[in-house]
């Protein structure tokens, strides 16, 4: 979907102890990382995810000017990063777990230079032809991520206030409230939380009891409606208002893309 359909590029990849990543870049320049079991004799985290989880939404990664000032930040707001590694001088991790992150894991990474190197053989570089029959699609941009929290309030505590993202809008509509937050980067996060009434049910249900979940990427494509499973996103989508307000808008459900949900807008 992502480059086949989508036009991503190949960034880098490789082999790592427990997963295999390849990283894809869109069109902005914003990154998307897909993981799948490797080596799962050492280290099994992965596939467990898997297993309990089944394929979604696994990590958001945020890059710091120094690790270790970022986790002694964290520590003061609250938060107790854990699998803290060091030990590799390009690249120093640390993460939150998703109990205290809403929800979602969160990837604190101290990273000295980029990575990249060649696809692989295999590695879709075809586009999809335009539906006038002039020439090829272009490629698509991936703008924001869109992340349900029950408590409003934590989302911006831990985006905002220790990860440093500024707001950028604010706004209701029935059944939600949501803020924009955006950094240095041409990828923002939407957090959106329900507001109770029977306008919330349905975010209310799909959260459950969960602090928080990861509900969809927000796209923008050429051509959104020559998109395979693509169908026209219903109005009362969560996570659309604000200037998506009125948009023709496309969507492709988890269960045709790999349990990751995408909203496309038209390019």
């Amino acid at each position: 979907m992502y480059a086949g359909q989508l036009g991503a590029e190949w960034s880098s990849g490789g082999e790592s102890i427990g997963f295999a990543p390849a990283q894809l870049r869109f069109a902005n320049g914003s990154r998307i990382e897909l993981l799948k079991p490797h080596d799962t004799g050492s280290n099994d985290f992965l596939a467990r995810f898997l297993e309990r989880s089944g394929p979604g939404p696994h990590h958001l990664t945020f890059k710091v000017p120094d690790i270790l000032l970022a986790i002694d930040a964290a520590r003061a707001a609250g938060f107790e990063p854990i699998g803290v590694d060091l030990r590799d001088p390009e690249w120093k991790e640390a993460f939150i777990h998703p109990k205290q992150a809403t929800g979602i894991v969160v990837q604190l990474a101290e990273a000295t230079g980029g990575w990249s190197n060649p696809p692989p053989d295999d590695f879709p570089t075809g586009r999809r032809r335009r539906g006038d029959g002039n020439g090829t699609v272009r490629p698509a941009s991936l703008r924001r991520v869109t992340h349900a929290v029950a408590d409003l309030d934590a989302g911006i505590d831990l985006f905002g206030r220790l990860l440093g993202g500024g707001v950028e809008d604010h706004g209701t509509r029935p059944g939600e409230e949501w803020i924009d937050l955006r950094w240095d980067c041409p990828l923002a996060v939407r957090l959106i939380s329900p507001t109770g009434g029977p306008e919330s049910r349905e975010l209310s249900a799909w959260l459950g009891d969960r602090g928080g979940r990861l509900h969809h990427l927000l796209m923008a494509d050429e051509e959104p409606d020559s998109l395979i499973d693509a169908r026209p996103a219903p109005p009362g989508l969560p996570g659309l208002g604000g200037s998506l307000q009125g948009q023709h808008l496309w969507v492709i459900e988890p269960e045709s893309n790999l349990g990751m949900r995408l909203v496309v807008a038209q390019l």
